[in-house]
């Protein structure tokens, strides 16, 4: 980890510009806030995994979450997508507090979490995979499924926007091959689909290219933010691979102990002696 934060001279371009990316790109984090976490907290036990922490997430942009292994990180994505209940503290998403409401009835507010080990249905073909997630299709309905008339126009809707999104994400070629035959990069690039299969418009993405070789995690963060600059998705990442991630992120919070220790851009962030300490205990 501690070359993920010194990494070699020429493998990071980093701008001195605030509120640039370390990729070169100008990406002002100025704008409407959709989701926001005020004095958050969660214990188990004695433990406390999220200690009162309070971060507002731009619409639109890209905000990574760093820290060493268990300092909270998870956790915190856990309570904001409904998988654990906050012990205090609030969950604000788009003006509403959703504060200990259930994960699916979260999800289908359009805030979606994906997982570091994706887990697709392997015996189904990608395209099979999307259509799982579509969410208003009547011909799911016992009455209404005798009805082929009331529900194949919207079979077809879920059809198109499944290709649509497979051509995104650089998937369309592979629409008809079963979910276990594509490798790590590519299932991972299936669980992103699978979210916007949802309508999601707030992805929470844990490890999104751990064990990703480095040209398709690098695709994978160039969806990513193609993603927030055609559709305007919002992405809350945790990443553990620092010099890809950095390339492509709007804003870098570190958190230590369950605490958010530091917040910025990459450079900022990357630079300060309290994040470098807390990677080198």
């Amino acid at each position: 980890m501690v070359g993920a934060l010194n990494p070699e001279p020429g493998e990071i371009k980093a701008s001195d510009r605030p509120g640039t990316a370390l990729g070169g790109e100008n990406r002002e984090m100025a704008g409407e806030t959709i989701l926001e976490v005020r004095n958050l907290t969660k214990r188990f036990g004695a433990l406390t995994a999220v200690d009162h922490v309070s971060i507002p997430f731009p619409k639109g942009k890209i905000t990574l979450i760093i820290g060493p292994n268990g300092s909270g990180k998870t956790t915190l994505l856990n309570c904001i997508a409904g998988l654990y209940q906050p012990d205090e503290g609030q969950v604000i998403y788009k003006g509403e507090d959703i504060t200990g409401y259930p994960s699916h009835e979260i999800a289908r507010k359009g805030l979606v979490r994906t997982f570091q080990i994706p887990l697709p249905l392997s015996k189904l073909t990608v395209l099979e995979n999307l259509l799982v997630g579509y969410q208003h299709n009547p011909g799911e309905r016992l009455f209404r499924s005798l009805f082929a008339r009331s529900w194949l126009r919207q079979e077809e809707t879920a059809v198109e926007k499944a290709f649509h999104i497979l051509t995104l994400l650089g998937l369309d070629h592979m629409w008809d091959r079963l979910a276990e035959e594509l490798s790590g990069g590519q299932l991972k690039l299936l669980e992103l689909g699978k979210a916007l299969m949802t309508d999601a418009e707030t992805i929470l993405a844990d490890e999104p290219v751990g064990s990703v070789n480095p040209v398709l995690a690098h695709e994978l963060f160039e969806h990513m933010v193609n993603l927030t600059q055609q559709l305007g998705i919002t992405f809350i990442v945790i990443e553990h691979r620092l010099q890809i991630a950095v390339e492509y992120v709007d804003h870098v919070y570190a958190m230590m102990e369950g605490q958010i220790i530091s917040e910025g851009t990459p450079k900022e962030v990357l630079n300060d002696p309290k994040v470098i300490e807390g990677y080198l205990r």
